[in-house]
Parts: structure tokens; sequence; C-alpha cells
């Protein structure tokens, strides 16, 4: 029981507070009682208010969905000869509870798509128009990338021996296959050859996975509302998108919701009355120096001063894809400790009826960035006291996604509860009950998707040692996240460590000069390169590496309920931060002039022109995120393409070749790069620190690199045109790519489907037209069509 007083416990013991740690009550397999916070309660009004808006944002993707499907109803038509009332799309053979793929870009299929009769072919709407247009994107060659394992001597700077790769080939056949796939002058498509799936036969039919035949005889579907505790039968009817979105623009026209920037324009209570930024505000964060723009602070709440209009203040910043804070979030649950040896002990099982061993996992070490499998025993022991290689370099371990997502409520109830009751602005994050998480709108039956809550856990270094450092390397989540930091520790590091640490740091700095910029000086002119490794020296293992102290490691958990974070530890000499708040008045405006401590040399600091951050307490770490505006995400690919050769990855090879530079998830902008980047494109990210307690909010498709937390997944409806973009964005990627193994491994990506989830507000809002029908018969009966949200897998 961290932090908590005899005198305290000697009032009334753990059992009596419900809070105890034993192994019987941290595996407690009944409901979890008398918990604050853990439900989202609102009224009714409130609800419906909720509805309005989420229609008010959504209307604009449901109509163009259903102008794409009357574009091929159009086309279908006239293949078939027909008038388009007299046309009747057929409804494919799919369970609820299984999903159909594009078999040329992988591509989820919601609704309507193209199939052959002869071989069930399918066919999405997005890859009809581009072999119409003549350029099909969709289903690109795979593309191998080797990573050579040259031994452990070369991860320290070592030559190692070189390998001769196998030539690869590339099967022209499939290659022809492809170009000479073309559409008929009709607009018409015939099934494509059997090298590219299918059978070179068939014309491709037009067909739905919803009924949209406004003379078939609808459907009724009947399921469980498992929301409620009274369990009841609901029925709902089919309803066709053309007819939803009929109807849902005759709501927002009875209610004036037409317009969609309105939903958005509120005032905004960190501006003054001329429109500046009001710098008096303590809710404000300065986390980038950017010239004229107005987007450098970022919102910063107190968990426990949050009033009901803080939701609209919430959504003003989160309109505008930018990241939000929320402090002391702990503060709101029981207080039930994140140890990791309690934790563990949670999971831990030798010999049970109900549950498997969980005694190995694999963690990820990151001087290699490989698999590795290890005790959970030993990775608690080397968390809480450190590790070490031969060459006494620290061993930097992550765990990431444990317990699994199947295994977390199961194993961890209690921390599972403990999370959602932290969760700040549950109208959004409430994994079962939030209104505008387009991702609670699921059936029991409905296959659904990881999104969270997911624990990471790693060891770190509040020195950037430069390789081997704990950090999750740029990417880009498909869908909203936010992540908590839950705890943090210190661990001395070996004294005998440290010279070993500055010799290897130079055999690094030699390497790359060699490697990667063959024997010439790679470090810009104003960037002196400092490898000298003094007797302050600390490793953390928390979210985000930024504690600093003589000799200590900080090791850290977090649960997120999204994903990811950005920490400044990196492949490359990197910096150390010495910062407490350093988000909050602390600067890191790179002017001219810059004076970079590049390789983190002992206790210096790293120093910016005139910015300084303010000292971390060695008790205190924190993590540090680097967040890109969606804005700057082109000239940031045009930086990492231009300069990739300058980045190590697997085996610490350097990397060979780019797919694509922020879904590859192979980069790690070390601060001299982020330097690089706002000298060459004038671009940067929001920089800050999350303490311990914070929350973290990051809207899909912002680029981040991140390291450890505790966090969870949902899907808000500003952002819902964002997910739309990426995975139109990913489906052009290579068949073998990563971004696509990532979301192939959940059978639905609801990335793509949730443009048909937008019907659900419209339903739940049909009774304004037609009293006769229930609000909760149509609210859940949208439900049970909708598939699996977003899933976000950091690496």
């Amino acid at each position: 029981y961290p932090n908590i007083e005899e005198d305290y416990i000697a009032e009334a013991c753990p059992v009596c507070r419900g809070n105890c740690n034993c192994k019987a009550c941290l595996r407690l397999d009944v409901p979890v009682k008398n918990l604050k916070n853990l439900d989202l309660d609102i009224s009714e009004d409130e609800e419906f208010e909720h509805y309005k808006y989420m229609l008010q944002v959504l209307l604009p993707f449901l109509q163009r969905i259903s102008e794409e499907q009357m574009v091929e109803k159009n086309l279908e038509a006239k293949r078939q000869r027909l008038l388009l009332p007299d046309l009747k799309i057929e409804k494919a053979d799919c369970p609820v509870d299984e999903s159909v793929y594009c078999d040329i870009c992988r591509t989820f299929i919601f609704d309507f798509h193209r199939s052959c009769p002869r071989c069930s072919f399918d066919l999405c709407l997005a890859c009809c128009r581009e072999i119409r247009d003549g350029h099909l994107q969709g289903g690109e060659e795979e593309v191998v990338i080797e990573y050579i394992d040259r031994g452990f001597e070369y991860l320290h700077g070592g030559k190692g021996e070189k390998v001769k790769l196998p030539i690869e080939t590339r099967s022209m056949d499939t290659i022809n296959s492809k170009s000479e796939w073309k559409a008929n002058d009709d607009s018409t498509i015939p099934c494509p050859p059997e090298d590219m799936g299918g059978c070179g036969l068939g014309i491709l039919e037009l067909k739905c996975m919803f009924s949209h035949s406004s003379t078939e005889k609808k459907k009724k579907v009947m399921f469980s509302d498992s929301s409620t505790e009274k369990k009841k039968k609901l029925v709902f009817s089919e309803i066709p998108v053309s007819e939803l979105v009929r109807k849902a623009e005759e709501i927002a026209k009875t209610y004036n919701l037409m317009d969609v920037a309105a939903a958005h324009s509120q005032f905004c209570p960190c501006f003054n009355s001329v429109g500046e930024v009001d710098l008096s505000n303590n809710k404000l964060r300065k986390a980038a120096f950017r010239e004229g723009s107005d987007d450098n602070y970022l919102c910063c709440l107190g968990a426990q001063d949050i009033q009901h209009e803080d939701l609209k203040h919430f959504q003003w910043h989160w309109s505008r894809a930018e990241p939000v804070l929320v402090s002391d979030v702990l503060e709101s649950a029981s207080g039930l400790s994140w140890e990791p040896f309690v934790m563990w002990r949670a999971v831990r099982q030798l010999k049970h009826l109900k549950h498997d061993r969980l005694l190995e996992v694999k963690a990820i070490d990151c001087l290699d960035c490989r698999e590795t499998d290890v005790n959970i025993h030993e990775f608690f022991t080397g968390y809480t006291e450190g590790r070490y290689d031969r060459y006494l370099w620290p061993v930097i371990l992550k765990l990431e996604d444990w317990p699994p997502y199947t295994l977390f409520e199961e194993r961890l109830p209690r921390h599972g509860a403990e999370f959602i009751c932290c969760l700040p602005f549950k109208e959004y994050t409430h994994p079962r009950k939030g209104v505008l998480n387009i991702a609670v709108r699921l059936p029991d039956k409905s296959l659904k998707p990881d999104m969270g809550p997911k624990t990471y856990i790693a060891y770190g270094a509040a020195q950037e040692l430069g390789r081997g450092d704990s950090v999750t390397k740029l990417h880009c989540d498909m869908s909203d996240a936010v992540n908590i930091l839950t705890h943090t520790a210190e661990v001395p590091l070996k004294k005998e460590s440290l010279e070993s640490i500055e010799k290897l740091k130079k055999r690094h700095f030699e390497q790359d000069q060699r490697e990667l910029f063959g024997d010439f000086q790679a470090v810009d002119e104003k960037v002196e390169t400092n490898v000298s490794v003094v007797e302050s020296c600390t490793v953390t293992a928390d979210d985000k590496n930024i504690s600093s102290g003589s000799g200590y490691q900080n090791t850290g958990i977090t649960v997120e309920r999204a994903d990811p974070i950005v920490e400044l530890n990196g492949d490359r000499g990197e910096s150390r931060l010495n910062g407490k708040d350093f988000s909050s008045g602390s600067e890191l405006e790179k002017n001219e002039g810059a004076k970079v401590d590049q390789e983190n040399s002992g206790g210096s600091d790293t120093t910016i022109s005139g910015n300084k951050l303010d000292r971390l307490e060695a008790s205190q770490g924190g993590a540090i995120w680097d967040i890109f505006r969606r804005q700057d995400v082109p000239k940031l690919q045009e930086y990492l393409n231009k300069h990739f050769r300058e980045f190590r990855h697997i085996h610490c090879c350097p990397l060979p070749q780019v797919v694509h530079p922020i879904q590859d998830q192979t980069f790690y902008l070390t601060l001299e790069h982020k330097r690089k980047l706002k000298e060459e494109y004038g671009i940067e990210p929001w920089t800050f620190v999350q303490n311990l307690g914070d929350a973290a909010f990051i809207p899909a498709g912002c680029p981040h690199q991140s390291c450890i937390k505790v966090g969870l997944n949902f899907v808000s409806p500003e952002n819902v045109g964002e997910c739309i973009r990426l995975t139109e964005e990913i489906r052009t990627l290579p068949q073998n790519h990563r971004a696509k193994e990532d979301k192939l491994e959940i059978p639905i990506d609801a990335i793509a489907i949730s443009p048909f989830c937008q019907s659900c507000p419209i339903k739940t809002l049909l009774p304004i037209l037609d009293p006769a029908l229930s609000l909760c018969d149509l609210t859940i009966g949208a439900l049970h069509q909708e598939k699996p949200p977003p899933v976000h897998h950091c690496y």
C-alpha cells in the first residue's frame, strides 16, 4: 500500500475500506461494487442533446455514403436494363458475427460491394471506382524488407558479418494481370483472373449486407439489450441508408442542425474577448512555439475541477484535433495500487480450474526491437531492480498489451474497474455507456474489437541512451485514445555500468558515422555532440522516461483506453530532459543558435537557446509526448522520406527502404531530428510531459511517438472523417504491410465501417418524426447492425 500512512490504516484497514490487495480480493470474480464514478449518469435531456450533436457532426458522412451507393445503384440498373425503382439488390449471405473483406485491398466491406456470382470474389466500392478510372491502387504487391541479425557485438558498435541477401523476385504474371484487368466500356467490371483471386469468367454484381429494396418485406431483428439490468426483447426493421439520410435531413432541418461548423463554433474560455490566447488562464500548457499560430497551448484541466460545461470546452479543442490533458485523475478512484507486483500477484496462476497459467510473456527488447520470451516474475524484478547485458548496458524491455485484452477484465477486474472510474469525459470514453463513443454501439452477438483497457509496462531511461531507449516509434492511431500514467518507480543504476555506458555510446556514435553517414560528420555543425556519461545517470521505466536524478532508474505503468504516447527517448544520440512540467511554461522553442547536448551526456541538461526545462524531481517519473498536427503530416512524411537512411530499426540495422514513413512504424525522431525538421520544413510537434495521474487524450490521425501507458480506444463523432481517411490510406499499402496486418488481427476493422455507425443517432432521433417508434427500440436496433470500431495496436 504505497503512500499510505500507518495511522490511516489504523483508522480503517484496507478490507474495511474496500481496497484490499490480497490475491483473493484482486481476483474478485463478482461484479465490482461500491466504486465511485464507475457508471455514466446523464439525464434523458442531456442524452437527447448528445444525439443531436452526433447527428449534426456525422450527417455529411452519411450523405456521402448514400451518394456513393446511388452511383452504384444507377450503374447496376443500367447493367440490368431496369428503371431505378425496379432494381432489387441481392443481399449477401453473411452472418452477423462474420465479416467480409475486399479481395483486392483487404478493406472491410460493411454494405454495398460487387461480387462474382460464380466464385464469390468480392470487391469494395473504392476499388470499383479506381478500376473504372484506370488506376487501381489497392492490392499492391508485397514488399519484403529483411533486417540482418549481425550478432550481439553489432548492437554495440561492432562491424558484424556481412550477409548477402537473395535477390527478390516478383511474379510478372500477377503484375501483367493487374494491368490488364479493366472495366468494360459500359462500366461493368469483369471478375479478375485466377492469379488475382477471381475466376475470370463472371461479371461482378452489386450486392449489399443490409436490405435496400423498398419492395422487399422488411426483416425483423431480435436480440437482448445487455446494457440494462432487466433484459428484454427488442425489434428493429432494417432501414436503407438512403432512407436514413432522408429522415436525418428532416430532423436536421427541424432542429436547425444543417450547419456543421456551428457545432464547433462555441466560444473557448482559453481565449480572451479579442480572440487572443489568455495567458493568465491556468488551464493552458505551452507545448509548441509555432510562429503565427494560436494552437501552441494545450488545454489542461484538473479532474477534480471538471464541471458540466467543461464538456463543451473539451469538444471545442477536440473538434480541432488538439490533444487535451486532464490531471490528477487517479484521485477520482479508490486508490487501488498499480504496483507491478500487485498486478503480478493478481494475474499469476499455477493451478486453477478457471484460469490458464500466465507465467511467460513476450516482451520487446528495445535494443534490437525484437520480441523475447521472459518469465513474468523476472520481468517485474527487472522493472524494480534493473537488468543489464554482458557489457553492463541497461536492458530495456517493454511489455505491451498485458494481460491480453481478452483476459484483462477477467484477471484484473479491480484494476479494470478502477481505470474506468478514472476516465474523464465518460460521454466519450466509457467503454460500455459512452453516449458519444460510437464504439460502444455493438450488439452482444457482434464481433468485438480490442478497444482496451491495455496496459503497457516498460523500463526506461531518464537520459536518452541513444540506442535501446524505451520508446514507441512514430505511428498514427486509427481511433481516438486516452492514456493514463498510473505508476512510476526509481531504480538505482549500478555505478560500475556508467563507465561502460560511456564507452559503448562512443562506439555507437562511431558506427553511426561509418554506416549512416559514410565516415563524415553527420551532425549539424550547430549541434555539439557529447558522448560522455557522468555519474548522474538515470533509467526510467514509466510511460515516458523523463525523470532525472543521481544514479536512478525510473519505471512506469500506463493504462490507456486508446493507445499511444510520445517520448523523447530515441534511436540515435538524444538529449536528457530534466523538466518537471516541461509543457507548462517550459520552453522548447528552438531558436537560432540552439545548443543541444545530443548524446545526453551525463547529467548535462538539454539546452535550447533561452528555453529551459524545469527540473523534474527524481521522485517523479513522467512521460514525454511528441504529437504532430494533422496538417503537418505531409511535410513530416517528406522529411522522413528524405532522411530515412539516418535511422535504425530491427537488429539496429539501418533502414533500407520506406513504404509509408508513418504507417511503417520504423522511425523515432530524436531531439536533433526534430530540430532539423523545424529548420528544414518549419513544423514541430506538441511536446509535453505527462505526470503520474495525468490522462492524455490523443485524436485519431495525429502521428506521435511514445513509450508506456494504460489506455483505451474510443471513436468520437468528430474524428470519423479522419478514420475514413486513414482507412483509405491503408488500403493502398502492400498486402503484407504491418498496418494491414494489425488491422486484420481483428475480424472487423471498425475504421472502414465507422460511416455506417453514423446511422445510430439518426435511428435514435427518428421518434421525433414518428412517435410510434420508441427511442430504445430504435437505438438498440441500430446497434445490431454495427461492426467493431477501430483498434489500436502499439508496437
